[in-house]
């Protein structure tokens, strides 16, 4: 019976992640001042928000409400980082909304593939937790393809460079990010995983999107 619950509670929340990340935009704000006001993060994110350097995040596609709330962080100190703590003291309230919903409304590019040798853990990781010390699937939050939650704030994973992805659980795990807020579930969810999770959960993040239907299916 508490399987059969536990599936059905799970069906429940992945649909409506779904639901939820295919929403229109959460973050009133204009795409359009946001590109006008985007020229300096090309610099790092790319011209079209896919970074060519695999240490620093795409944001083409990445929902608004997370970018915003990150681009806030920085800002006021609770994230911290050389480069965007500087950039984003430079930004007010409206331009954070408007390069939020501007690099929302780019497609994300596909990358390359996760590595064969690690799919399978990291598939395991990401769609079942660890059951053995009951870390979260990650799917519960960030959908079974990685498009994550808007309404959560919850960032969409699909294509993140494998090295932006494991450089930020590591930083959760050590207690460096501390962006998840009173409820700590990244950093309890990072610090259980080894390095070999890690590198797992990472490269298969990187192909998710390549993986999509087959997982599905």
């Amino acid at each position: 019976m508490k399987i059969k619950f536990s599936a059905l509670f799970s069906l429940a929340c992945l649909a409506l992640t779904t639901m939820q990340a295919q929403a229109q935009s959460l973050v009133a704000g204009s795409a359009e001042a946001g590109k006008a006001r985007a020229l300096t993060c090309t610099a790092c994110h790319g011209p079209e928000g896919n970074s060519a350097s695999p240490t620093w995040p795409n944001i083409a596609g990445q929902n608004a409400p997370y970018l915003l709330a990150q681009l806030q962080a920085f800002k006021d100190g609770s994230r911290k980082d050389p480069l965007m703590s500087a950039q984003a003291m430079m930004l007010s309230a409206e331009d954070m909304a408007n390069l939020a919903v501007y690099f929302e409304s780019l497609p994300s590019a596909a990358q390359a593939v996760a590595d064969v040798n690690l799919i399978d853990r990291g598939e395991a990781l990401y769609r079942g937790g660890n059951l053995e010390d009951k870390s979260a699937a990650c799917l519960a939050c960030h959908g079974p393809t990685g498009r994550g939650n808007p309404a959560a704030k919850y960032p969409a994973l699909q294509g993140q460079h494998a090295a932006y992805t494991a450089k930020q659980l590591n930083a959760y795990a050590d207690g460096i990010r501390t962006t998840d807020g009173k409820t700590h579930i990244m950093r309890d969810i990072a610090a259980r995983l080894d390095k070999k999770d890690i590198a797992a959960l990472s490269s298969y993040v990187q192909g998710l999107r390549k993986y999509e239907k087959s997982n599905l299916d």
